[in-house]
């Protein structure tokens, strides 16, 4: 049976590090003033970025989907509650639409968009057991940390299948053929129950197998820091850097702790 696999990008066998790095440093830069120019400049940038990247077409279009999404809720929220300043558009109980919240929604759904897509798309070819590799061996967090929370990684793609197996097994015991309320209760009852002693087998057989002997520990797969990562840092500075140059410049820089 043949399987699938993702199309290559420059990304792929970048240390997972300098992408958390780069996605943080570009979210730093970001959140710090709040004006469409920063976020708009960035957000182009960062999409020349990632198509020089070589980041499939479809998954940049499906996964900016969900983050505009996102982001466009979180306008909205913020066009019908926000600062109420200039001429007042629509007004109605609590909603107060005006020039100050339109302009308040827009440059929070370009930051919103500008800060979610890189923390999105730059792990979209990373797997768990690689990045739980560079957080051990690049930044040195406690090992006994590292591959507990990777163990738990792991075990979250089974609580689908846990949850569809004991839905199964109630309806061939005639527990759940009446009130779906009353059975999604139950049923999410037994499955944090299943979760729990998964959980205590697993912390167990890690114990048992020497996952908390932090002195002792090694890697078996080496986790390099070159010079992909540091470029891949210094670009994301960069952005931030023109960014806030270009909103500096045409006078729209708003800086949070101003307000």
């Amino acid at each position: 049976m043949s399987t699938v696999t993702a199309a290559p990008t420059r990304l792929t066998g970048v240390n997972p590090v300098a992408k958390l790095a780069a996605a943080l440093v570009i979210a730093v830069g970001l959140v710090l003033s709040i004006d469409w120019v920063s976020a708009s400049t960035a957000l182009i940038l960062e999409m020349i970025l990632l198509l020089v990247l070589r980041v499939p077409l479809r998954t940049l279009f499906t996964r900016a989907a969900m983050v505009t999404l996102a982001a466009a809720l979180t306008a909205v929220t913020i066009l019908l509650y926000g600062e109420s300043r200039g001429t007042v558009h629509w007004h109605f109980l609590l909603i107060t639409v005006s020039d100050g919240s339109i302009t308040l929604a827009v440059a929070t759904f370009l930051r919103v968009l500008a800060i979610a897509l890189p923390s999105v798309l730059l792990f979209v070819d990373t797997e768990p057991t690689e990045l739980a590799d560079g957080l051990g061996q690049v930044l040195r967090l406690p090992a006994r940390f590292v591959l507990g929370a990777l163990a738990g990684v792991r075990l979250v793609g089974l609580l689908g299948q846990d949850w569809r197996y004991l839905g199964y097994a109630r309806r061939a015991r005639g527990v759940a053929d009446q009130g779906r309320v009353k059975r999604a209760a139950g049923q999410a009852f037994a499955l944090l129950v299943s979760a729990i002693r998964r959980g205590s087998t697993l912390a167990t057989a890690m114990e048992a197998r020497g996952f908390g002997a932090h002195p002792t520990r090694t890697w078996a797969r080496p986790s390099p820091f070159g010079r992909r990562e540091v470029a891949l840092i210094c670009a994301a500075f960069v952005i931030v850097a023109v960014a806030i140059a270009t909103s500096v410049a045409t006078g729209h820089w708003n800086l949070i702790a101003t307000r």
